[in-house]
């Protein structure tokens, strides 16, 4: 029987790693460096997407080396000018010599589709750093028994997540007009058929909807406020219409992450602001008949609802990156991210008040955002110095965030909640679109009733 010291050897002894030449990719990366060596252009036609790191053999990584800093200097690209380049550095004979570098020339294809090999050059790169990454994981699971298993399957899900993006990194730099205009004109079609003015994920509040045509996929959205405006109620809002709104089977998967709340606070939250019982009443237990039917109806709601709640206070962009991935692959889908607040996840990281910790992790969540394609909502706290808190004026309320700038440049739409202090049942609150990198600035106004945490049309 085998055990686990056995296992180990077998894969330090290379039965992962040997299989690397399998994935390599010698004809291709030989007819890659004599097509380009017969053709100056070809090294254009690929447009930057392939690398030295790509290649399996060395000496084709350092004659591809050579070929880069040639053709950035503007000098020729053939194998008279790679060879002078190879001998000014004493690196001719370490490639083979001239010899190897006439043979890659004679033996080129006379046509070949260059990018279609340095497309499979690059494949093969990918599947052997999996490989190696795989390797890792299973050499560590043995060697690194008292490590929690979590800690594992994030380190291997991260690493992984690194082939992926050097590997998207390395696709072509430009998109031609002709497919974008293709792309679009379709997107125009499918609007235009179905007639809805929801082309995201709805809000569940018509005035926003007409405004934003919803939340819109790969957007970073910043909803902004003074403490007690309500800003975390509207967040929630928007889960649970997100959630329970959605159409079909493989939609209304919600993903919230709260470094202020725990999971079941924000459940209690969500539970009293459907089943439109005080949030008082919760705490104390004490309830009407009528109260007891609304809790079970919307518990029951709530309970089938795809919103996933993160029970973690302390957690950081790349984790909550490697969570929604999983989240979106085990569930099909994914249809928004929530993430309470923005202060609180610079605070752990750095200082609240530092410009370019606040730009990097802005940065990283609008990554997120387009990588994963998903609305991100995160919630800010502005402090704004305005006489009266309502109604707010849209140019008053962006100059006062001139020292927030980071927040505001990296936002594709931000939002500033302001709610009336007056009236527990139903209150008036103001949501001023302040910026919307693709639609009209402007204001809605939605009922507001505080003592169940619930927005609601004013339609």
């Amino acid at each position: 029987m085998t055990n686990n010291k056995q296992v180990k050897q077998h894969a330090d002894n290379g039965y992962a790693l040997g299989s690397l030449v399998y994935f390599s990719s010698f004809d291709a990366e030989r007819a890659v460096l004599g097509r380009i060596m017969l053709d100056a252009e070809a090294l254009e036609r690929l447009e930057g997407s392939l690398q030295p790191e790509h290649f399996y053999v060395e000496p084709n990584a350092q004659i591809f080396h050579v070929i880069q800093e040639l053709a950035a200097r503007g000098q020729p690209v053939d194998a008279f000018t790679i060879k002078d380049h190879l001998e000014q550095r004493d690196e001719l004979a370490s490639i083979g010599g001239e010899a190897y570098l006439a043979d890659l020339v004679t033996s080129a294809p006379s046509s070949i589709n260059v990018k279609y090999y340095a497309d499979l050059v690059r494949e093969r790169s990918a599947m052997r750093d999996l490989l190696s990454v795989c390797s890792g994981v299973f050499r560590d699971a043995y060697e690194e028994t008292d490590r929690d298993v979590n800690e594992h399957l994030d380190m291997a899900e991260s690493n992984i997540l690194a082939i992926a993006e050097k590997f998207n990194r390395s696709r072509p730099f430009f998109a031609k007009m002709s497919d974008l205009m293709l792309q679009s004109y379709k997107e125009l079609e499918d609007r235009f058929a179905s007639k809805e003015v929801v082309t995201g994920i709805t809000t569940g509040f018509e005035e926003l909807d007409e405004m934003t045509s919803g939340l819109q996929r790969g957007e970073l959205i910043i909803i902004a406020g003074q403490p007690g405006m309500g800003r975390s109620s509207l967040l929630m809002n928007l889960a649970a219409n997100a959630a329970l709104r959605a159409k079909g089977d493989d939609s209304g998967v919600v993903a919230s992450f709260s470094l202020d709340n725990s999971s079941q606070e924000i459940a209690m939250r969500m539970l009293a602001r459907e089943a439109r019982v005080d949030m008082q009443s919760l705490k104390t237990g004490r309830f009407t008949p009528d109260d007891w039917r609304a809790l079970a109806a919307a518990s029951g709601s709530l309970a089938e609802s795809k919103i996933h709640i993160g029970d973690n206070t302390a957690i950081s962009v790349m984790e909550i990156r490697s969570k929604c991935r999983r989240l979106k692959r085990e569930n099909r889908g994914l249809d928004l991210i929530l993430i309470d607040d923005l202060q609180l996840m610079i605070a752990q990281e750095g200082s609240a008040e530092d410009e370019q910790e606040i730009s990097r992790i802005m940065k990283s969540l609008k990554k997120l955002a387009k990588e994963l394609n998903v609305p991100v909502i995160v919630l800010s706290r502005f402090n704004y110095d305005l006489d009266r808190p309502t109604p707010l004026d849209c140019r008053r309320v962006m100059s006062k965030i001139k020292e927030h700038s980071a927040v505001e440049r990296n936002a594709d739409v931000l939002m500033f909640v302001c709610s009336d202090n007056e009236g527990e049942e139903q209150a008036k609150a103001e949501v001023v679109i302040a910026k919307q990198r693709n639609g009209p600035v402007g204001r809605v106004t939605l009922n507001f009733a505080r003592k169940y945490l619930r927005f609601d049309s004013q339609q």
